[in-house]
């Protein structure tokens, strides 16, 4: 890539550099890729909704992939308990990525949705120990909530960490902080089977010149958000931070598709 048009893909789109990488360093520190965040965002600059997706579920790779690394350094994650979230969750992603949907439909809905978990979220103070965490692993439940997320996150473009972590909170599944490691993996490998079924499609398009900056950015965000979770932030803040994450996210959506 020319050094000058990446000079001038850099002073063009400051702005979004900026809030991606805003983002990352947010999104991260909880666990989370961003990537419904980074959708509502370019989706305000014009650009094809099929790039959108594209370039979302890319930074969302490169922002868990360090959160992943950094996780199984801490020994925070429990692959037993892991393997039946993503048994489903990655062939049904791969199909919900190749699906064409309506746009505004599902953005309602998923606004919807993640108001809702927010809410709950909040008003729930009870933070668990690792004592007390639920250790009925109910496999078959834990595949069936795993593949629908999967699905409908394949369709719209994200990881499904936003729908999973608040799902994992109010069942008791873990430690906050083993479910900020769990929605990492699960965003990962559902990112990657969305994106390979949304380039199996023939109208798959990317920028790259603009995306590639974008994901040197998200990549430095993600890295100083993933140990800004470790170093400053205590359960009942993890929880906090995700639930104003998540209302943050589902009152854009619902502002954008209800009343513009």
């Amino acid at each position: 890539m020319d050094i000058q048009i990446i000079f001038e893909s850099i002073l063009t789109n400051w702005y979004l550099i900026l809030l991606f990488f805003t983002v990352a360093i947010l999104y991260s520190s909880v666990g989370f890729g961003g990537g419904s965040s980074y959708l509502a965002i370019l989706a305000l600059t014009g650009i094809v909704f099929t790039q959108i997706r594209a370039t979302a579920l890319l930074c969302n790779i490169v922002v868990v992939s360090g959160n992943v690394f950094f996780f199984l350094q801490q020994k925070k994650l429990n692959f037993k308990k892991m393997i039946p979230l993503v048994l489903l969750s990655v062939p049904l992603a791969y199909l919900g990525g190749k699906l064409k949907i309506s746009q505004q439909f599902f953005f309602i809905l998923l606004g919807v949705t993640l108001l809702f978990a927010a809410i709950t979220m909040w008003i729930s103070k009870r933070i668990i120990s690792s004592d007390e965490k639920n250790n009925n692993l109910k496999p078959i439940r834990n595949a069936s909530f795993g593949g629908f997320i999967g699905f409908v996150s394949g369709m719209v473009g994200i990881g499904g960490g936003i729908f999973l972590a608040p799902l994992l909170h109010l069942t008791n599944w873990d430690t906050p902080k083993k479910i900020a490691a769990t929605a990492s993996v699960f965003i990962l490998v559902n990112s990657i089977a969305g994106l390979l079924g949304q380039y199996s499609n023939p109208d798959f398009i990317i920028d790259w010149n603009l995306t590639s900056i974008l994901l040197v950015t998200v990549f430095i965000g993600g890295q100083i958000g993933s140990r800004m979770s470790n170093s400053y932030f205590t359960p009942i803040q993890l929880k906090k931070a995700t639930a104003i994450l998540i209302a943050f996210v589902s009152l854009r959506i619902l502002w954008k598709y209800l009343f513009i």
